[in-house]
């Protein structure tokens, strides 16, 4: 297993170098274009609509000004997933929650040790969404004690941060803890529909296509959470924030607290400086294209696009931001 990963490794590298020197030379050469694997999500949900966005737009950019660089987007289960993937090596950039990107540079509970991680840009906030039947009698998160409920699909940030949440509430331990059950977002909307869960947790942009859809099925009561903000920064860290779901998303008669996590774009520490570069440039120029199927009224701005935390910037992010914005 070992000799696998060293051997691994050092295709990587041999790759990277490659990489290096196409990018170093002039963007007119014939050869081909090098590509690198980002980690996205499921099919259907926003990490994986950024992934593809962001691939057209490298293509774009190949075909306007010969930039020298291709992504191939790879989908997964989302941020821990994507986190243990960029670990072993089998991809080159991932997208994650911030939350889930701390707990791997710090090696925190769901991983075993440090990730060796760095962050090319935070992107864009989540928002935690808590969905309940509009008929049914839940209107708080302790209302939720002992029935069933989706929780996210295994190895996606959204199911790192529902056990936060039910933890935070008291909902995980006692007489009647809350039923959670691994059900990406698909399969939680089905679930809903059907009756089997009585509510979902989903952290993503607003508006989330899929539950814009659902509310137009099925009627929508979204419980605040914001109130639990402040005790999520205490256990957690100060990735948590207080947002707001605006009235008019997903039928709203009026605004929701909520809580927020921003998403960032992350690298492996080996991929070449002038490849980060080239992808930073891409992100920006062409920010409200890539954001656009993702979440509504987003800007990416310099002042915050680097406040990554724990998550250290990449030499090559902050080369480039020294370089553009001083």
């Amino acid at each position: 297993m070992n000799s696998a990963r060293t051997r691994r490794r050092h295709l990587l590298g041999a790759g990277l170098g490659a990489l290096a020197a196409a990018l170093a030379g002039c963007a007119g050469g014939s050869g081909p274009v090098p590509r690198l694997r980002l980690a996205t999500g499921p099919p259907g949900g926003p990490y994986n609509a950024f992934g593809q966005a962001l691939a057209q737009a490298l293509a774009q950019a190949l075909a306007d000004s010969g930039s020298p660089l291709g992504i191939v987007p790879v989908t997964t289960a989302a941020s821990v997933d994507n986190l243990r993937r960029l670990d072993e090596g089998s991809v080159d950039l991932a997208l994650s929650m911030a939350d889930v990107a701390e707990d791997a540079a710090l090696g925190r509970e769901p991983f075993t040790r440090k990730v060796p991680v760095t962050a090319l840009a935070r992107v864009y906030v989540n928002y935690t969404h808590l969905l309940v039947p509009a008929a049914g009698p839940a209107r708080s998160v302790t209302d939720l004690a002992g029935r069933p409920l989706a929780a996210g699909a295994p190895g996606s940030g959204v199911q790192v941060l529902a056990g936060r949440l039910l933890r935070t509430a008291g909902l995980t331990a006692g007489p009647s803890p809350a039923d959670e059950r691994q059900l990406g977002l698909a399969e939680s909307a089905a679930a809903l529909r059907a009756g089997t869960v009585d509510a979902v947790f989903w952290s993503g942009g607003v508006p989330t296509p899929a539950l814009t859809d659902l509310a137009r099925r099925l009627p929508l009561r979204f419980l605040p959470l914001d109130g639990y903000a402040a005790e999520l920064r205490r256990r957690y860290g100060p990735v948590y924030t207080e947002v707001t779901l605006p009235a008019g998303a997903y039928g709203l008669t009026g605004p929701v607290g909520t809580i927020g996590v921003g998403n960032y774009l992350l690298a492996r520490e080996d991929v070449a400086a002038d490849a980060v570069g080239e992808l930073l440039r891409v992100v920006f120029d062409r920010r409200h294209d890539l954001l656009r199927e993702v979440t509504a009224g987003v800007r990416l701005e310099p002042r915050f696009a680097i406040s990554t935390g724990e998550v250290p910037l990449h030499p090559g992010a902050v080369a480039h931001y020294r370089s553009v914005y001083g």
